[in-house]
């Protein structure tokens, strides 16, 4: 059924937010300078997925 539906913009954007936090989280024990960018580049993807949110509606 769904097995060949292509992801949505803002799916792909979550897929990104999700994969940014998670690299973050992991380089916070061992890197802080280097988490904070990456939370920060997911902090803008979020950004752009509110935007998206608030052109559909």
């Amino acid at each position: 059924m769904g097995f060949f539906t292509r992801k949505t913009k803002k799916e792909k954007l979550n897929d990104q937010y999700k994969k940014k936090l998670e690299q973050a989280y992991k380089m916070s024990t061992s890197n802080r300078t280097e988490s904070d960018r990456l939370t920060a580049e997911a902090n803008e993807i979020l950004e752009e997925i509110k935007k998206l949110e608030t052109t559909e509606n």
